[in-house]
């Protein structure tokens, strides 16, 4: 099968830690990789931010990426690319001319739309994404914007034309129905791991106090990833420190979100327990095994990839009661949920599970099973296959008729008549 990824915003060849650069990328990259390891030619279409790179690049993934030509050079907030949606769908169309693909599987609202532009000459199956909805910005954030209520409006169009929506969390069914797309249309596939890559195994204590448990925490530093109600809640946890691993790239010491949290550290009394920088993509496994406990507070999380690489990796989980999360995280079983915007129920919830060896252990232990058995990147890959296939139109029944209007049809790659347009 010909499968087009469409990410309009999110390279999955870019560092994560930048602009826009996190979950939906590393999601991308690796459901690339896992459907061109079961056979399907993938190519993943996003925008080109550097106009001297190649247009298109073979990756080690078994993948290839086509770089798109839409707005000005260099990195681009996804709030920005709106306005440049059409040059990137008329690249899409322009490549899609040449190559159709069978299916396509756009990675958010931006790209759904950029789709439908490219696809009305010809239709072609399209699955839907969304990542995260507007319905859920203004449920969890008070989003009330007139640029939310407009892609609010938009989303609803994209939904109810899809062939198909896929979502990342269960809680996001429900507003998809709201907006109109029939149950039967929707199938929850979560983001899944590399469990090559984040697995138990053991690791030196590497730096650490031996006085102090460590906690560990992960994502863009942006306010919503919540870091400050973690920093708010180790005041309570005074035999604690808190690692916060940042993208790769990240420049702590210019980066304003790095320093409100050091800020606020030292307004708590724990500047000297709290460490935000940088950490390579490689060495996160290590980070994470390093960890007594991963602790995710975000005010909101659309699927929280960080949380399940630590699950992966063996280590116990506190986690905000939302979204993903919801999903992720089996309460009392592979950790902890709270409530969200508690810093109270958070130092509670880890004072509980520190105080408690074999508790912790157990869950540990319960989280890698639930990685290895729900996250691991065939299963989510050979789920989403089957959603493609399901959204293929069925083939014409062949009665061995002749066709007396050859002239006025064309066979479409997936074996169905359909007319000319």
């Amino acid at each position: 099968m010909r499968v087009a990824l469409v990410s309009a915003h999110a390279d999955p060849r870019a560092p994560l830690g930048g602009i826009d650069s996190g979950g939906q990328n590393a999601h991308v990259d690796a459901l690339a990789a896992a459907l061109s390891g079961r056979g399907h030619s993938v190519t993943v279409y996003t925008r080109c931010a550097d106009p001297t790179a190649p247009s298109e690049v073979d990756t080690a993934g078994g993948y290839r990426v086509s770089y798109v030509p839409a707005g000005p050079p260099g990195p681009l907030a996804k709030e920005a690319l709106v306005p440049h949606l059409g040059d990137f769908a008329d690249g899409l169309a322009s490549r899609w001319a040449l190559e159709r693909p069978d299916v396509v599987h756009a990675h958010y609202w931006t790209s759904a739309f950029a789709a439908r532009i490219a696809t009305r000459s010809g239709p072609v199956p399209t699955v839907v994404t969304f990542h995260t909805l507007a319905e859920a910005a203004r449920r969890n954030r008070g989003d009330r914007s007139p640029d939310t209520v407009a892609r609010g409006k938009v989303e609803k169009l994209l939904a109810r034309t899809a062939s198909r929506v896929v979502a990342t969390a269960s809680e996001d069914v429900g507003d998809l129905v709201r907006l109109g797309v029939p149950r039967r249309s929707i199938s929850v596939i979560p983001v899944g791991v590399d469990l090559d890559t984040f697995h138990p195994a053991p690791i030196a204590s590497g730096g650490r106090s031996p006085r102090r448990y460590r906690l560990a925490a992960a994502g863009r530093l942006v306010p919503r990833k919540g870091f400050d109600l973690t920093i708010a809640a180790l005041a309570a946890i005074p035999d604690a420190e808190l690692s916060i691993a940042a993208g790769a790239n990240t420049d702590v010491a210019s980066d304003p979100e790095a320093r409100r949290l050091t800020d606020l550290a030292r307004t708590h009394g724990v500047a000297d327990r709290v460490r935000i920088g940088p950490i390579p993509r490689d060495r996160m496994p290590d980070f994470w095994r390093a960890a007594d406990l991963a602790v995710f507070t975000p005010g909101y999380e659309p699927f929280g990839i960080s949380a399940i690489e630590a699950m992966a990796c063996g280590t116990p989980v506190v986690a905000s009661a939302v979204g993903g999360l919801l999903d992720t995280v089996i309460d009392g079983v592979t950790g902890v949920l709270v409530p969200r915007r508690s810093p109270g129920a958070v130092a509670e919830a880890v004072r509980r599970l520190l105080d408690d060896d074999g508790w912790r252990t157990g869950f540990g232990m319960s989280a890698a099973d639930r990685a290895r058995a729900r996250y691991s990147l065939e299963h989510i890959a050979l789920d989403t296959e089957r959603v493609y296939t399901d959204a293929l139109p069925e083939p014409a029944a062949d009665d061995g008729a002749e066709d007396t209007e050859g002239a006025d049809r064309a066979v479409a790659p997936t074996g169905r008549l359909d007319p000319v347009r």
